[in-house]
């Protein structure tokens, strides 16, 4: 890796046009922001403020004004809560008798969204998927007693709702069940929805978690228990229900509906954890409008900078790079902004670039700059995001979240014909991409947003290559710059998001909410 990082001064300087060029000047980003130095970019550290010199360093040489509230940066406060799995004891407390539960062999305690409960010690309900969708006119909740209890959920949902009606709904459930009185949740995974190995979990789950510092800005003011159950394992939570687990595992994975019903055995789980305050910066750069009137409205272009740290050894290898997650997405961030100032580009809108903090650690860093933006929140037009755009084979379709939302699925179809790259489908709804990264905190905002990764269709070799990425790198040390990459085809990408970037500032109208968008209820009043 240091060999491969010693080469990023030079690739830096070259100025052809060419795609091997330019792709080569991306992935120099790439290597200077992931290699070992770096150490992970844990959000809070020396190694994430080090990749944070190197971003506005970039910034400052393209000639773009910090647009933060400290030069280019916005701290941000956050608690770093780490829950101590061997010190947390943990059992199913049945007619049987009770069960000792080893923590985080079996369960993973969550420490994000706020303070963990120090004890909790309750029934335990199955509300199958765990989705309230009033728009879908479904709801798992409904007429369901949940009150001091547990709810235990499974992944998955009806295939006939959309992916992203589906995973707002996760995105809401905590709040909605803290508000009914729900003292805590409990999440399975079926078989065969597994993206990550349990045992790669077990060692993520050692790192510190996280929640805004600002309670105000927390979904539940008090302490709600959060966790993840094994799969290998989760058949012991059903016994004496009359059900079982890989009854409603094989319903979940097919779509079908699931039961819901009472569980036999209570959970006791008595948490040890540890909290600190830490503070990390988002950092914002902009380009200015042209237009008198427009120059105040602001097209936002992000990309998280943070990654997982050190961590767990795999391999022998302790160092979670993030190269894919997502030192990518922060080359193509600053790429695009390299590419406008290039082309001499002079929006009408001015355009942020925003390089958020703590995404790993539940959205926090983008959560705090779409709540309290560095300009006026009613000013920002759009989000365009990047996440892991995984540029593994060939560029043939582009995967645009949340197009079919708001108008900016217009402009993504008239660049896709412009460029003759087709729009792909999601071709996994369930897997949560849509919440699953910042788009989702500027959604929350009001402000319409998408997120690009490369296209791929279920059952072709794309799907393998992707399936098998997740599998052996994310959230790994095998995430790192020495994996394959199609650095061409990335520019590709690149190219297809400035072109919409530039194609938002210069509208005539700001972007909508389609009217048929569960998103609308969001919308800046």
């Amino acid at each position: 890796m240091r060999r491969a990082f010693a080469l990023t001064l030079a690739l830096l300087g070259a100025t052809s046009a060419t795609a091997a060029t330019r792709g080569e000047t991306w992935w120099a980003h790439v290597q200077a922001i992931a290699n070992d130095d770096m150490k992970g970019r844990l959000t809070g550290t020396p190694d994430h403020l080090r990749a944070a010199d190197y971003v506005i360093g970039r910034l400052k040489a393209m000639g773009l004004e910090p647009a933060g509230v400290d030069g280019f940066f916005q701290p941000v406060g956050f608690t770093e809560q780490r829950i101590l799995g061997p010190q947390t004891v943990a059992s199913l407390e049945g007619p049987g008798g009770s069960v000792p539960l080893k923590v985080p062999d079996a369960m993973i305690v969550s420490g994000g969204g706020g303070p963990a409960p120090d004890m909790i010690d309750a029934p335990m309900v199955f509300a199958g998927y765990g989705l309230r969708i009033p728009e879908a006119g479904y709801d798992d909740f409904a007429g369901l007693d949940v009150k001091g209890k547990i709810v235990v959920v499974i992944a998955g949902g009806p295939s006939t709702i959309s992916g992203a009606l589906k995973s707002n709904a996760r995105s809401e459930r905590t709040k909605y069940l803290a508000e009914k009185g729900a003292v805590g949740i409990l999440a399975l995974t079926p078989p065969k929805q597994i993206e990550i190995p349990w045992a790669r979990r077990m060692g993520i789950s050692s790192q510190p978690a996280m929640f805004l510092a600002d309670a105000a800005l927390r979904d539940i003011k008090v302490p709600f228990f959060s966790a993840m159950f094994d799969t290998a394992q989760s058949e012991l939570l059903f016994k004496g229900s009359g059900h079982s687990f890989e009854e409603v595992g094989t319903l979940a994975d097919a779509s079908k509906p699931v039961p819901r019903f009472d569980l036999g055995e209570r959970l006791k789980v008595k948490v040890a954890a540890q909290r600190r305050e830490v503070t990390s910066p988002n950092i914002v750069a902009k380009m200015p409008g042209t237009d008198p009137k427009l120059k105040n409205e602001y097209v936002v272009v992000s990309a998280h900078l943070d990654g997982l740290g050190v961590g767990e050894p795999i391999k022998g290898d302790t160092i979670y790079n993030g190269a894919m997650d997502d030192a990518s997405g922060v080359a193509t961030v600053l790429e695009i902004a390299a590419k406008l100032k290039a082309d001499g580009a002079t929006p009408k809108r001015s355009i942020l670039f925003a390089f958020v903090t703590a995404e790993e650690k539940g959205l926090l860093g983008s959560r705090y700059f779409a709540s309290r933006p560095t300009v006026p929140r009613k000013d920002i037009v759009a989000d365009l995001n990047f996440d892991m755009p995984l540029p593994l084979w060939p560029l043939k379709s582009v995967l645009v979240l949340g197009a079919e939302e708001s108008s900016l699925g217009e402009v993504a179809k008239a660049v896709s014909a412009a460029r003759g790259l087709p729009l792909a489908p999601d071709p996994l709804p369930d897997r949560n991409s849509f919440t699953r990264s910042d788009q989702f905190s500027f959604i929350r905002a009001g402000i319409p947003s998408v997120a690009f990764k490369f296209g791929f269709a279920r059952g072709t070799p794309e799907e393998q290559i992707e399936k098998e990425w997740r599998a052996v790198r994310y959230h790994s040390p095998s995430d790192d710059i020495d994996q394959p990459v199609e650095k061409e085809e990335a520019v590709k990408l690149n190219d297809f998001v400035a072109d919409m970037a530039l194609s938002v500032a210069n509208g005539a109208k700001r972007p909508a909410w389609n009217a048929d968008s569960a998103f609308r209820k969001f919308a800046v009043k």
